[in-house]
Order: structure tokens, then sequence, then C-alpha cells
């Protein structure tokens, strides 16, 4: 009877929320010149790197300041603000170099100001603000790159353009969560729908939020940053980008290079694809940057794929002029958008086994919301490559951990479940394998090549297996066809795996082989995969 009574005075209690006590006119949407409307108090703080990453950086910034007035401070990260305050000279005032209005569709300017901090310590961590000595942002924390090689993590998305204000933050936000040591993020291009919208640039901004500025961001512009054949004047007042490309105005910090902790970051842009002089110079420039190349990785992101996923798209220029170059220096990653879609894959060529190539890994990814189907691959089998992974109708980040000796690569969807992965091993010769991300179900089976699988007995008979550990105990054995499955049959040798998890063996049958058919087995901790069947012949 208890629980009647209560029912009841719940529902009378409603009775008092109902229609009839809002009799007022419904909500109206704020106008985004409104919510996005600049103040002297600073926002869009993002950080973009400079070319000696070690021991400087740049900071960008909006507000309503006088150029005179926009100003940074910085110094070596201290334990506690507030009521503890810094010692006597140790924080630093610096000038905005810059300060560049634009005008923009919502009725007002947006001013961004930028700093460039320099003589920093390398692998330090540094906390500043930004503002006009009286409107300051809160402190903000970053650590410049290592002067050498150090293992870091970065994150790569691919189009977020389209329901940037709903869809777009959860990504970011899982992301961030999953790697909140990274080191940059690499956006490969529409950021935004359209491209001189202040709304979109806002929404973009809020969506990363204060991520932003503590993290570098590494961008190259994709179709929807262009409007009437321009690029969008918020690109380079928001993103200093260096100035190190081909040196027409045109390509100006949108195609660049920087080296970061033994990885050279290289931006192309592919919006030039019909425009043969501007291709001709980014890929001569292209060859130059990537033949005199000190680093062991290498990552190049532009947005049109060279493989597309969707529909009947097609970027000729890109695949013959770029590609080309991408494979003759062995770059390792090379991170694509556009398509609306997910889709990871190599040239054909390049295939070892059913797990392993040993080429250059492409892909192309969404972020956003905005979807395309799959065309079932065609772009890339047309044209010599193969599709090794894809998704639809999902938005997906990228987490990359780089460390002296492989690359370790996963895509995530927003849900932070795991959809596909892989790890680039790379020696001091520049060999290289691309292992997929090791599964029950990819441990096992047909996938040691051997050649011949026709052998005369006391023949020469050549093995290669993958995938295993660098260094790894893989025993080698010799069984008949007719033993189960599951059976090893005699132990051939024991041997350890190279530091890329191959296993090559050259080897003559030994006396006690009889005619018939076998199979080899190897056998580790990880995996147990086999040859094909091997037919022995009398002579």
């Amino acid at each position: 009877m208890r629980f009647a009574v209560l029912g009841v005075a719940v529902v009378a209690a409603g009775a008092f929320l109902g229609p009839a006590a809002f009799s007022g006119e419904p909500p109206a949407k704020f106008p985004a010149a409104e919510i996005h409307k600049p103040s002297p108090i600073p926002d869009r703080v993002v950080l973009t790197p400079t070319t000696t990453p070690a021991t400087s950086q740049n900071v960008t910034w909006r507000a309503v300041a006088d150029s005179g007035f926009a100003q940074a401070e910085i110094l070596v990260a201290p334990r506690a603000f507030g009521d503890v305050k810094p010692p006597a000279g140790a924080v630093q005032n610096v000038s905005a170099s810059s300060s560049t209005p634009v005008n923009t569709d919502l009725g007002y300017p947006s001013t961004y100001h930028t700093v460039g901090f320099s003589g920093l310590t390398p692998a330090t961590r540094y906390s500043y603000r930004v503002g006009d000595g009286v409107n300051w942002s809160e402190w903000h924390d970053f650590t410049t790159a290592a002067a050498s090689f150090q293992p870091f993590s970065f994150i790569y998305y691919g189009d977020a353009q389209n329901y940037i204000d709903s869809s777009v933050p959860r990504v970011f936000r899982q992301a961030f969560a999953e790697r909140p040591q990274a080191k940059a993020f690499v956006h490969a291009g529409d950021l935004v729908n359209l491209a001189e919208s202040e709304e979109e640039w806002g929404q973009w901004f809020q969506a990363a939020g204060w991520t932003d500025a503590q993290i570098n961001n590494i961008a190259t512009p994709g179709n929807h940053e262009y409007a009437g054949g321009s690029l969008s004047e918020f690109w380079r007042p928001q993103f200093p980008f260096p100035d190190n490309g081909p040196g027409d105005e045109l390509l100006k910090q949108t195609v660049y290079y920087l080296d970061y902790q033994g990885v050279r970051f290289i931006s192309l842009n592919s919006n030039a694809q019909g425009v043969p002089d501007l291709m001709a110079k980014q890929t001569a420039w292209l060859e130059g940057v990537l033949k005199n190349n000190p680093n062991k990785w290498t990552v190049v992101t532009f947005h049109h794929p060279v493989y597309s996923n969707t529909g009947t798209r097609n970027n000729p220029q890109v695949r013959a002029q770029w590609g080309s170059l991408i494979e003759k220096y062995g770059v390792d990653l090379v991170l694509q958008g556009h398509d609306h879609s997910y889709g990871r894959g190599n040239v054909k060529t390049a295939r070892k086994s059913a797990t392993v190539h040993n080429g250059t890994v492409y892909v192309v990814s969404v972020s956003g919301g905005k979807m395309y189907q799959l065309n079932g691959g065609v772009n890339w089998t047309d044209n010599g490559a193969e599709v090794t992974s894809d998704s639809e109708n999902t938005q997906l980040y990228q987490l990359i951990d780089v460390d002296k000796d492989f690359i370790r690569y996963e895509s995530r969807y927003a849900t932070g479940e795991h959809h596909d992965g892989f790890v680039i091993r790379k020696n001091k010769k520049g060999e290289r394998t691309v292992n997929d991300l090791r599964t029950p179900e990819n441990s096992v089976g047909e996938q040691v090549t051997a050649t011949p699988t026709t052998v005369p007995r006391k023949g020469d008979l050549e093995i290669a297996g993958y995938r295993f550990e660098p260094n790894e105990k893989v025993t080698i054995s010799w069984r008949r066809s007719t033993l189960p499955a599951d059976k090893d049959g005699e132990v051939y040798d024991k041997v350890r795996a190279d530091e890329l998890g191959r296993v090559l063996d050259t080897f003559e049958l030994w006396s006690g082989v009889r005619a018939g058919t076998y199979q080899i087995v190897l056998r580790s901790e990880t995996q147990r995969i086999t040859t094909p069947t091997i037919t022995v012949t009398d002579r």
C-alpha cells in the first residue's frame, strides 16, 4: 500500500511539471555568432610543431587583443601554481610574433596570435599561458622533444568534417584517454566541411578542447579546406606549420616536413593533383626529402588516397607521382582521408605470407559522422594493391606507438573496441616486415612458403616463415601428411627467429626421408604454422 501512495505522489508532482507549467515560447536555437564570438579571454589555443621541436615550440590562440599586447609567459613546469609563486626570473615573457585577423561569416573578425618559444631544453616539461598581460588563459603544459630518438606515441584521425559538434568530440576524447602522453595529433584533411565557416572552425577547436594546447597538431588540408580554389583564410593564421616546402606560395604551410624523435613527418597537398606545375614541384621536393632522410621511420600524410575505398574515386596523379616514390624510398606509413570509410592495404608484390608483407602501409580513415559505402576494393586491386582490412559506417581513431625497432599501429572504433592493427619491424639494413596483430585464429595454418614444393630425395628445400617474435625459439619439424593434423612429426632443427620475426632456412633433405607427401611445421610459443604439402620424389 505504501508503494501505491508513493506512486500517486509522483503523478501529482508530475502535474506541476506538465506543459501547462511552461506557457512561454519554446526555446530558440542559440545563435552561432554568440557561441563563437571572440573575447579578450584567449580560446582556440593550439600547439603546432617547428622544425626544431627539441628546442622550440609554436603556440597560436584567438583573442580580442591588440597586436602590441598579445603575449605569452613560459617557465619550466613547477609543482604548483596559485599560492606558490614562481621564483624571481623563472617566468619568461614572449611577445606574439604575428597577429592576423580573419573576417568571418558571422559578422566579426577573429584574430589569431602566434608566439614562438625558442631556446628551450630538450625533453623538458614547460608550463605556459597566453593573453594580453591582463586577460590570460589557464596554464597549459607541453614537453619538448628529446634531442635524439626516444619512443613516443601519436594519434591519427581521418576526416572530422561533419557533425563536428555532436559526433566528433567522443572520438577525440576516447583517443586521448587511451594515449594521454601522445606527442602529436595527425589530421589527414577535411577538418571542417566549409572552409570559411567560423562556426565549424569553432566546433573543431571545441571538439578537442584543451588537448590541442598541450599536444602538437600536424595537419594536411583536404578539399574542404578550400573554397573557390583558394585555401581557407583560417588555415595559416591558425596553423603556422613549417615553411620548408617547395617554395611556391600556393603550397606554403600545406607542404612541409619535420623530424620528431626518429620519425620524419611529411605533409603533401593532394588538392593540387589537377595542377601539373604544383604537382611537379611537390614531387621533386618529396624525392629530395625522402632521399636525404636521416631518420629510421617515415610517415607521409595527404588527403586524397593513393588507393580509393569508395565509389568510382580515383587519384591517378597522386598514385603515379607519389606512390612510386613512396615505394622506392620505403615510406612506412601513408595516412589519408577523403573516403569517409576505413581501408588498410599494400602493394600485392610485397606479400610474404597470409599475415605478413614487407611494403608500405596505406591507410584511409574517418573520425566524423559522414559515411560512404565501400566499393569492394576495386581501386586497390585494379592498381596492383590489396585491401587487408576495411570498414564502413564506423568512426575511428588510430593509436601509433613508435619504438626503436618497431611501430605498433591500432585502429579502434569510437567505443574503444579494436578494429585493425599491425606491427612494423625494421632492422639496421632497412629490411622490414609488416605483421598483422596476432589472434588465435591467425596464429595457425598454412603460412610457411616452401620452394620448391616438389623435391627429389636429398634435394634442397628453402622455407620462409614469418610473424614470430624477434629472437623467438622456433622448432622445425617434418611430418608426413598422413599424420593427424595436430601432430608435428619428427623434429628437424631448433632455431631462433631473426630480428624481424623471420625464419629463413635452406637445407638438404636427409637420407631418411622417403618418397611421399609431407609438411614442415614451425612451432613457437606464439604460433604453429605449416608449409603447403611438399611432394618428395625418388629422383
